[in-house]
């Protein structure tokens, strides 16, 4: 107990939880008129959600980075069994079947997918190292990452799709893999765009739904005709944003989201009741916590005495920065709108246990970093 104490990232720990309660005050001002009668509806379930994900961190930071790794076929099992189930079971919500309805907790196994994805990737990619070649290893490594992508996609659920892409180049890349492997990749991306935008749908067969399509779109044509069309929600939410100031309106004054005319301000542009509610001070505070955090993270990668330990931390920092970029992005109008929640921030069960759970894992890396790995998982 003194040793694991003694080597435990406070600093990492107390980050994640300063957002994270940072999120629950934002988020209960945001929502206060949301459900009629009961001011509190959100914010009790997201408390609750960040209390199991807070327990379930200081579990896993206690677990040897070994046993991640031993149990990861059945952390990949569980993965596409999960997400192929809820395509079956699923409970549709505005378009996707994403959630597995468990009674009091919608269950989201794409969310908790990222991580296990990251865990499994991380011990194939480890144990192969010196055995494949570095483009088999890219290949594998894409081929191991596309099989649930392609199944979270048909939810659909594209951002977190993307999501399990990033952390894939996140990994080749702390792994060593050539510059050049990286520009097929980037080629590739460019051509899958194509024939999902234009080519496939120019021929009769549509990839994405249209409300997929305008959203991804829509931040292309920000003009005055879009407003009230596919561009409303970016619109609002730069409305929100610029409202904000320089120190904020406080909640009295924040009328984009007390009067709800900020779509979504509980999830995907809660960066936008942060924006408009404590302005550019608070928008700064929150940068500043994301930018520790994953300082942390990178510090983590750089100590780890393993190829797992190492490849597990960029995995975890290479989500939280994509969805950090993306989502505050999309508020601002500078990315697509993907539906990507925002780490600690955004109201969700699973996305919320999940990010802490991860937090967990860098714990636990960070931990035994400090004492000799054995050979084995080297």
């Amino acid at each position: 107990m003194r040793y694991y104490l003694r080597h435990l990232d406070f600093m990492l720990m107390a980050t994640a939880l300063a957002i994270t309660s940072y999120g629950l005050w934002i988020l209960r001002n945001a929502t206060r008129n949301d459900i009629p009668g009961d001011p509190t509806y959100y914010y009790n379930r997201q408390l609750a959600y960040a209390i199991v994900g807070v327990i379930g961190m200081v579990l896993i930071s206690a677990i040897p980075p070994r046993v991640f790794r031993k149990t990861h076929p059945f952390l990949y099992g569980f993965v596409i069994a999960s997400t192929a189930i809820v395509l079956v079971i699923g409970t549709s919500v505005q378009g996707g079947q994403r959630w597995i309805n468990l009674g009091l907790f919608q269950f989201q196994p794409s969310e908790l997918g990222k991580l296990l994805l990251i865990v499994g990737l991380a011990a194939l990619l480890a144990s192969r190292r010196h055995v494949w070649s570095p483009a088999r290893m890219t290949c594998g490594a894409i081929a191991y990452m596309m099989f649930p992508a392609l199944l979270v996609f048909a939810e659909p659920d594209f951002g977190t799709a993307l999501v399990y892409a990033a952390v894939t180049l996140g990994m080749l890349f702390v792994l060593g893999a050539p510059w050049r492997h990286f520009a097929w990749l980037g080629l590739a991306f460019v051509v899958m765009i194509a024939m999902v935008f234009s080519i496939l749908p120019g021929l009769g067969v549509p990839v994405l739904k249209q409300y997929q399509q305008d959203r991804l779109t829509a931040f292309l044509h920000p003009t005055s005709s879009n407003v009230q069309a596919d561009g409303y929600h970016l619109y609002q939410s730069m409305i929100a944003v610029g409202h904000g100031g320089t120190t904020g309106t406080g909640y009295a004054g924040a009328t984009q989201t007390r009067l709800d005319y900020l779509p979504e301000h509980a999830t995907d542009f809660i960066f936008s009741v942060v924006g408009e509610e404590r302005g550019f001070i608070g928008a700064v505070w929150l940068l500043g916590l994301y930018a520790l955090l994953i300082w942390r993270g990178l510090r983590i990668i750089t100590i780890s005495r393993s190829t797992f330990g190492s490849l597990v931390a960029a995995g975890i920092v290479s989500m939280l920065t994509f969805q950090i970029f993306i989502n505050i992005g999309m508020t601002i109008g500078i990315a697509p709108i993907t539906g990507i929640p925002l780490p600690f921030m955004s109201f969700g069960g699973t996305h919320t246990i999940t990010n802490l759970f991860a937090i967990g894992v860098l714990q636990a890396i960070h931990v035994h970093a400090y004492q000799g790995d054995d050979p084995l998982y080297a």
